[in-house]
């Protein structure tokens, strides 16, 4: 899964010519909304090309998130009776979808996927409580963003003008949305009651009458749901009234993916950015190409210790006249991602400081760029001697990766040797768009706080399974 960047018509017409997990409540503060996340496999996908009625208040959200491959799940309990259907957590996008019908719902270039129990659908005809959402309302002006002759509002008769003016009075024509490394996915908006778990004891669920999001029936390279946790009008957060305060993570490590009894802290509301005392925080930059998404500024990378860090360049902390630029956090992208030539000298300044011999054929195969062999006597790992990694952001925030989140073994240890491998990749966009991501398996073991309110990005190295437990976040 990748970030969302734009709006594809043409991809849209190119693909239609082609065509429960159990929520814990904890006591907490009455503000907040507690949610979880996890994986359930620690197998790694192969590296990617780059990339209206509101609840109350009162109530803060939590929910356990389970791991999946290449991201964390959350598990959205949807209609009447209650559908789940879980989901990646993306604070790279707005839109929350869910794949539309047993039968219906069509992923190209989605093998891997293939009779993977973890792809719930929805159906919205097995809901009392679900309607299609109209032309007038804000959510459909939003997700058609152009009057574009080739925009599906223009096709079905409804063009943005009409939106605007709220004239036009059929159903929100469908949608086409893109995401960074290609995906895309096909769909119409959906109203339906969402039920979320609160961290109160005195409200142990909510319901949220007419949320609204997206129903898919066809998507590219996307096969499952998203819950969109940017700044838009149709993101998780936002519709939920908690857009003005914020929200924090702890993403758990890898080797928790296949235990099915913990889950990944995921906090909505003022508990995810009160007390704060230990916290570094970075403040969040303003892109003026995509205003909805989380960016900092990063301002060098230090290699290993009592060692000068390495000037980072200036696009990774600013942006050009046309909004390009910045370093995005992502937790719908899996590695950490830095622009050419610096991403090449950064490999070269760890692969001098590393004894290890390299594991070319594994490079080559996984296409990873540095694999080294890692003894392992009887088989059994232990503290590696790699360098540590550290990210310099603005306002003097110094980030040191937790062990373990720069590199990872491939597979188990065979004859006493394993391959471990750099989770980074290079940028391949080039001059548009984000020059840099800060991906979630950089995250893990890491108390991630954004604190929307005072528009900052906060930072704690923690042992999340702790916190779990700590929070009930677990499943029985």
């Amino acid at each position: 899964m990748s970030t969302i960047l734009a709006y594809s018509i043409s991809t849209f017409f190119f693909l239609l010519s082609m065509i429960t997990s159990k929520s814990l409540a904890r006591q907490g503060n009455p503000n907040s909304l507690v949610l979880g996340l996890s994986r359930s496999t620690a197998s790694l996908p192969t590296p990617k090309s780059s990339m209206r009625r509101r609840p109350s208040e009162d109530s803060d959200i939590m929910e356990p998130l389970r791991e999946v491959r290449d991201g964390y799940l959350i598990s959205l309990t949807l209609g009447t009776p209650p559908q789940v259907i879980q989901v990646y957590m993306d604070t790279g996008s707005d839109l929350t979808w869910v794949p539309y019908g047993n039968l219906s719902f069509d992923c190209m270039d989605c093998d891997d996927y293939r009779n993977n129990k973890l792809v719930a659908t929805y159906s919205p005809s097995h809901s009392t409580s679900s309607f299609r959402d109209v032309c007038s309302s804000s959510f459909c002006i939003d997700i058609h963003s152009s009057d574009n002759s080739l925009d599906p509002c223009t096709v079905s008769g409804c063009s943005l003008s009409m939106l605007l003016k709220g004239t036009c009075t059929r159903p929100c024509p469908s949608f086409a949305y893109t995401y960074g490394a290609g995906g895309v996915v096909i769909g119409t908006l959906t109203r339906d009651t969402l039920r979320v778990h609160g961290s109160n004891p005195s409200v142990i669920t909510r319901d949220i009458p007419k949320f609204t999001f997206g129903c898919v029936g066809s998507a590219y390279r996307e096969p499952i749901g998203i819950a969109g946790f940017g700044k838009g009008p149709l993101s998780l957060p936002s519709q939920l009234g908690f857009l003005h305060k914020g929200f924090s993570h702890c993403f758990l490590p890898f080797k928790f993916a296949n235990n099915p009894n913990i889950s990944s802290p995921l906090v909505i509301g003022d508990v995810a950015i009160s007390s704060r005392n230990n916290m570094q925080f970075t403040p969040m930059l303003k892109s003026p190409m995509y205003p909805n998404y989380y960016y900092m500024g990063l301002e060098a990378i230090t290699v290993g210790t009592n060692i000068s860090p390495t000037q980072v360049p200036l696009t990774l902390r600013e942006f050009d006249s046309q909004g390009n630029g910045g370093m995005l956090i992502d937790s719908g992208t899996t590695y950490t991602h830095l622009p050419e030539p610096f991403y090449s000298q950064l490999l070269s300044k760890l692969d001098s400081m590393i004894t290890y011999p390299r594991a070319s054929e594994v490079e080559a195969r996984t296409g990873f760029d540095l694999c080294y062999k890692v003894p392992c006597p009887n088989n059994t790992f232990m503290d590696d001697q790699f360098p540590s990694v550290t990210f310099h952001f603005l306002n003097n925030v110094s980030v040191v990766l937790p062990q373990g989140n720069h590199f990872y073994a491939m597979s188990a240890p065979v004859n006493s040797i394993a391959v471990k491998c750099l989770l980074f990749q290079s940028m391949d966009d080039g001059d548009y768009g984000p020059a840099g991501v800060f991906g979630s398996f950089q995250q893990q073991n890491m108390e991630v706080v954004y604190d929307l309110d005072d528009e900052r990005i906060g930072f704690q190295t923690k042992d999340c399974a702790s916190a779990a437990a700590s929070q009930a976040i677990h499943n029985n």
